[in-house]
């Protein structure tokens, strides 16, 4: 799925919409918000409805969502149906990151080994995030259709995948004492559990989200770092390629070598920086990981050599492979042990709330001002996460 939203989110559709149908930078921006809004609006619902349903079912139902939009994007050219099937492919990939980092929160809580697990997450996700850019920059060349057909085929592979997930697990004891013994386990269970974790009979569900976050003892300054985290990116997507082929007058082929390099560099540092982050913690690798890709952004906009261009890609690649796994093994660390699906949801939902502005700031500053206005508004942000996590540790020295 990652691969098909990559090849889609950062070269297909952008130079699709905008050399092959003309739209300004806004309008794919705004396309862009569509997807993040029906992605992240419904992830903590469907956190929510994969612990009740399955994986199987959850994801299935999102997979075939996601066909649809192809099919969509591939078969009609007017600007509102594009932004209609954006929207419903992120409706269609919101359960995928609950469902994930639930199952990952659940296996790693014995051995407390998170960044290793978010590594090896995150190395099948960037892996297929960064080959689809590439392979779709070969491909939209040629042709559009053809690179729209593989994408479909694409999908239809993912959803014959989510038909082997888990289904809905269900405990059937087979003699009276195992009965017993589950209740007795159950009982011993729910004495450490915080009531807020559960939902009481004819609560609302907005008064138990509301509840629930209360319960976590979570620092305030978490909420807007969770914003910050994916604006820095999400002001980047619409615009990366457009800026590496129209500014810097690079061509398919050397933006795929530099997606390549700098992307096989956070690849290859993942899996130690996560074993790392499990021995000493993450904040080290936040703090250098926030400086130095806050470095490699301000560079990027401010040189076109060559030489300089490698470097600062390379440090960007570098500086997320730190980021990456540190930060949601933070976020891992404050998830109770209830409620997993549903908790993943409203942080992913809050971290994707930057995904869904920052694709239209980003337009409105490359149409505005300048293409390196949205290269400086994504350093800033890093910069403004480095203090913001400066000062939770300052304030909770306990945070790992």
């Amino acid at each position: 799925m990652e691969f098909v939203k990559g090849g889609l989110l950062v070269t297909l559709l952008p130079l699709y919409m905008g050399h092959r149908l003309g739209l300004p930078a806004f309008a794919i921006g705004v396309a862009f918000a569509s997807q993040y809004i029906g992605d992240n609006a419904l992830r903590s619902p469907a956190g929510w409805m994969a612990e009740r349903l399955g994986f199987r079912l959850t994801m299935t139902l999102g997979m075939l969502l996601i066909l649809a939009a192809v099919i969509v994007m591939s078969t009609v050219q007017h600007p509102g149906w594009l932004i209609v099937a954006c929207a419903t492919m992120g409706i269609g990939s919101a359960p995928l990151w609950p469902c994930v980092m639930s199952k990952i929160t659940d296996i790693s809580s014995e051995t407390g080994n998170y960044g290793t697990h978010m590594g090896i997450i995150e190395i099948a996700s960037l892996g297929g995030a960064g080959l689809g850019p590439v392979v779709m920059n070969w491909l939209s060349s040629d042709s559009y259709t053809f690179s729209f057909g593989m994408l479909l085929l694409c999908m239809i592979v993912v959803v014959v995948v989510a038909l082997f997930l888990p289904g809905r697990t269900k405990q059937r004891p087979s003699t009276l004492s195992q009965v017993a013994n589950i209740e007795a386990d159950q009982t011993d269970e729910d004495t450490s559990i915080d009531p807020a974790y559960v939902r009481k009979p004819g609560e609302s569900r907005l008064h138990y989200y509301v509840q629930l976050m209360r319960s976590l003892n979570i620092h305030p300054l978490l909420y807007p770092a969770l914003f910050m985290q994916s604006f820095a990116l999400g002001v980047l997507t619409p615009i990366i390629t457009l800026y590496v082929v129209s500014e810097l007058g690079l061509t398919p082929a050397y933006f795929n070598a530099l997606l390549i390099g700098g992307g096989a560099v956070t690849v290859l540092g993942l899996i130690p920086a996560g074993r790392l982050i499990d021995r000493v913690g993450s904040k080290l690798f936040l703090r250098t990981g926030f400086l130095l890709a806050a470095t490699a952004l301000l560079g990027l906009a401010s040189t076109h050599a060559l030489p300089w261009i490698w470097v600062f890609v390379l440090c960007a690649g570098f500086s997320y492979a730190m980021i990456l796994p540190a930060w949601n093994s933070l976020l891992a660390n404050l998830v109770p042990a209830k409620e997993k699906g549903a908790v993943w949801g409203l942080f992913l939902t809050l971290q994707g709330s930057g995904l869904v502005l920052g694709p239209i700031v980003s337009g409105k500053l490359w149409d505005d001002i300048s293409p390196q206005a949205p290269f400086y508004v994504s350093a800033a942000a890093m910069l403004l996460l480095f203090i913001i996590h400066w000062v939770m540790i300052r304030q909770r020295p306990n945070i790992r």
